[in-house]
């Protein structure tokens, strides 16, 4: 009978604990964090589409093109996590990338020929929620589901015609994200994450130097894989 209370005694301390722990999970990762995305790569996809070319009041087909961007890429985040429950957290957060994108090639096609010009991306920033899972108090799994936004900037030179000084246009869109969150040391902790982002369509005329209107739709998506290290406050 001794024995048996002994038994039913550590049981009932163990499966307190593990209550304990799960109830401590999500809460190990409530609050406002930063975190700094240290190395990450980057690609940008334009969507070729049809337009026009405007000379002399008439409007000639034109299809448009742009290159890809790709390489590294860095960002600085701040946000928000709030505990549900023992295991589940509801955050907001947002991130920016600074500097600027590498410059590509972009071209404008129509039957008289094609112009070049380049362009890159600048100000790329997003806003976005964070469901969270505590696997326990030192792990946490999350998605992200917010919007997006940057610059591009482009320009065409050295053609016999459609040349332009530097354009700036804004595009928005929505962005998706998985990630994951190891604490290493107290309250510092590393991640990795994975983000997906799809641009709205966008309407965009450019005059040339030589008066000419180019009208064509900005659409593109892009993703970017990134690690760094955080920190919990």
């Amino acid at each position: 009978m001794k024995n048996l209370l002994k038994i039913s005694t550590f049981t009932i301390s163990i499966l307190a604990m593990a209550h304990v722990n799960a109830q401590s999970a999500a809460a190990n990762w409530d609050g406002f964090y930063g975190q700094v995305g240290l190395l990450g790569y980057g690609v940008y996809m334009p969507k070729a589409s049809s337009g026009t070319t405007i000379y002399n009041g008439s409007p000639i087909p034109t299809t448009f093109s742009a290159d890809r961007i790709n390489g590294p890429v860095g960002n600085v985040s701040l946000g928000y996590s709030h505990q549900i429950n023992d295991t589940y957290l509801l955050g907001i957060g947002a991130s920016i990338y600074p500097g600027s994108s590498k410059t590509a090639t972009t071209n404008a096609a129509t039957f008289l020929g094609t112009t070049h010009g380049i362009y890159h991306l600048s100000n790329i920033f997003s806003i976005y929620l964070t469901p969270g899972y505590a696997i326990d108090q030192d792990k946490l799994v999350y998605g992200k589901f917010g919007y997006t936004g940057a610059s591009i900037h482009s320009s065409a030179s050295g053609n016999l015609a459609g040349n332009f000084s530097e354009k700036s246009t804004n595009i928005s869109g929505l962005v998706y994200g998985l990630g994951y969150k190891q604490i290493v040391w107290k309250s510092v902790y590393a991640f990795g994450e994975i983000n997906y982002a799809v641009d709205k369509p966008k309407q965009v005329s450019i005059t040339t130097n030589d008066n000419l209107t180019l009208n064509s739709t900005a659409k593109a998506s892009g993703y970017d894989l990134i690690i760094g290290v955080g920190y919990r406050f």
